[in-house]
């Protein structure tokens, strides 16, 4: 536990985060809503507090970042609820020094957290707007382990692969092979898959064999994973 706290803590001070307001609802978040769920690695529970999530959001919608529930950033996209947040984080097992592939962006919140994880996080957005936009925040946030691509996410990113391991941040019809392809052996990969109002967070560890074991964790709903292995249907639609 010390050799991983140590690098978690150099990454953590890397981070440009001031003292604000909301550092009592950040702590509120985890007394009422992360630790009484069962979240209980230290690494993610210290990432949860540390991170400014209301910075993620418009302005407008500063007073309900720290509640129980998921938040619009525009484009028909959301930021996760907390808990989902440090669930399907710690359900990646994470020790500090892995590679990790996110699909979806989005506000960048969920790469945040990932910055302060993992050696290195590979993130993937559809839309070129939020993208660019969750570049600029990440930089202000000083987090260098986090590159983003605007790119078909159901594909991943096989010039990095392979990854320990994977998260998507969207609700998938099937499992994209791409994705499972791109997992080192023994790599997790962390999906919602099912239809658009009934879905189950899967997790998907790869075997030394090339086969890999499912576990389902639990029921979700995610704004539709759009690609060619994903919700294909409304790929056209994809917004520059």
């Amino acid at each position: 536990m010390e050799d991983k706290m140590s690098g978690f803590s150099m990454r953590q001070s890397s981070l440009k985060v001031k003292r604000d307001i909301y550092e009592r609802s950040r702590q509120n978040m985890l007394d009422s809503q992360l630790i009484p769920r069962g979240i209980k690695q230290p690494e993610v529970l210290h990432a949860m507090l540390t991170i400014p999530r209301h910075l993620f959001v418009d302005e407008a919608l500063w007073s309900q970042a720290y509640t129980d529930h998921a938040l619009p950033i525009g484009e028909k996209q959301t930021i996760s609820q907390p808990y989902m947040v440090a669930f399907m984080t710690e359900s990646l097992g994470l020790t500090g020094s892995e590679k990790v592939l996110e699909i979806g962006t989005g506000s960048g919140y969920q790469s945040a957290v990932l910055s302060m994880m993992a050696h290195k996080v590979y993130s993937i957005e559809r839309i070129g707007k939020i993208a660019a936009k969750t570049r600029k925040l990440l930089d202000g946030f000083m987090c260098p382990n986090v590159i983003v691509r605007v790119s078909d996410g159901t594909l991943g990113w096989p010039d990095e692969a392979p990854f320990d391991a994977i998260i998507v941040t969207a609700g998938s019809p099937v499992v994209p092979n791409a994705l499972i392809e791109q997992l080192r052996p023994g790599g997790r990969l962390v999906i919602p898959v099912g239809q658009e109002e009934d879905q189950k967070l899967l997790r998907i560890t790869r075997g030394e064999d090339g086969g890999a074991d499912t576990e389902v964790l639990g029921g979700c709903k995610f704004v539709k994973l759009i690609g060619k292995q994903g919700w294909q249907q409304e790929a056209r639609e994809r917004v520059s």
